[in-house]
């Protein structure tokens, strides 16, 4: 009876992420892009979300909630359907209050959804652009979500734990930071958002890196004056340039766990190509949509 029961837990699916969005906050295309190719269907790119899915229990989490959460949903839905009435979420961890990261929020309100108190993780400034702010705090008066901080570590069951970490950004409105999600096996971490990397301290995307499995990190901007028209020291992301300079020191196991997301609408980078052929010669890849990481 022993045996059959640790071969039946053997089997047992194991936790897996995966991709629902790899485009900078406003997606691809965005306002004010001119009508022409750009809007097929073949070139529209999903603000960066990543699930998280634990298939022996059916819980499903989100990591920010974007403009595009119905189209995102819709996909976590097709990949791990859902056991419970909608939105059948676990939980939704935030990195931060700019507009690709939360708005997607609305959707569980009274004018859509209608959800019933959505579990949202965020840091404390986070937290209280929430609930200090409307049409944010109608959610909260209504009981469409609550809220949980993630200062300390979120253990989301025996397989499955979440933790947050600060790294420099645009913080206006709130903290930005990014996670590591740790499996029975693999370690993921998660930082769209960023600036410099060498704003957040000498090494420590390496050591990051180092200490998990896959990383899917900020590759918002491939150059330097790629946006025509305005001074890019004045939104500081880290250039894909910059950063596969600085893995070209690492060994070669390290910079093939970089997925690259969170792609502005100019990154080249977004499309085959030569800034690609790049990435990919330094063993690093862009993330695309739909992509599974088994934790």
């Amino acid at each position: 009876m022993l045996f059959a029961l640790s071969l039946v837990l053997a089997a047992a699916p194991e936790p897996y992420a995966i991709v629902l969005g790899v485009a900078q906050d406003a997606g691809v295309p965005q306002a004010g892009t001119p009508p022409g190719p750009a809007w097929t269907p073949e070139r529209r790119r999903l603000p960066t979300c990543l699930g998280l899915v634990e298939p022996s229990t059916g819980r499903r989490w989100l990591f920010e909630a974007t403009p595009a959460l119905p189209e995102q949903l819709a996909d976590l839905d097709a990949a791990a359907p859902p056991r419970g009435p909608a939105p059948d979420l676990a939980g939704i961890f935030l990195t931060h209050g700019h507009m690709g990261h939360y708005t997607g929020l609305l959707h569980f309100g009274h004018e859509a959804m209608g959800a019933p108190k959505v579990l949202v993780y965020g840091m404390p400034r986070m937290r209280a652009l929430l609930r200090d702010n409307e049409p944010w705090a109608l959610l909260l008066r209504l009981g469409h979500v609550r809220l949980e901080g993630v200062e300390d570590g979120i253990r989301l069951g025996p397989e499955l734990k979440v933790e947050a970490f600060l790294v420099p950004h645009r913080d206006e409105l709130t903290e930005t930071v990014g996670y590591v999600v740790t499996g029975p096996r693999r370690k993921l971490a998660f930082v769209p958002d960023i600036d410099k990397w060498r704003r957040w301290g000498p090494d420590r995307l390496r050591k990051l890196v180092q200490r998990v499995d896959r990383a899917y990190v900020d590759g918002t901007f491939y150059a330097d004056g790629e946006i025509p028209g305005r001074a890019m020291a004045d939104i500081p992301h880290p250039f894909m340039q910059e950063t596969l300079q600085t893995m070209s020191k690492w060994k070669t196991e390290e910079r093939e766990k970089v997925r690259f997301i969170h792609l502005n609408r100019t990154n080249p980078a977004l499309w085959p190509g030569p800034a690609r052929e790049k990435i990919e010669a330094a063993g690093a890849r862009v993330a695309e949509r739909g992509e599974r990481f088994a934790l």
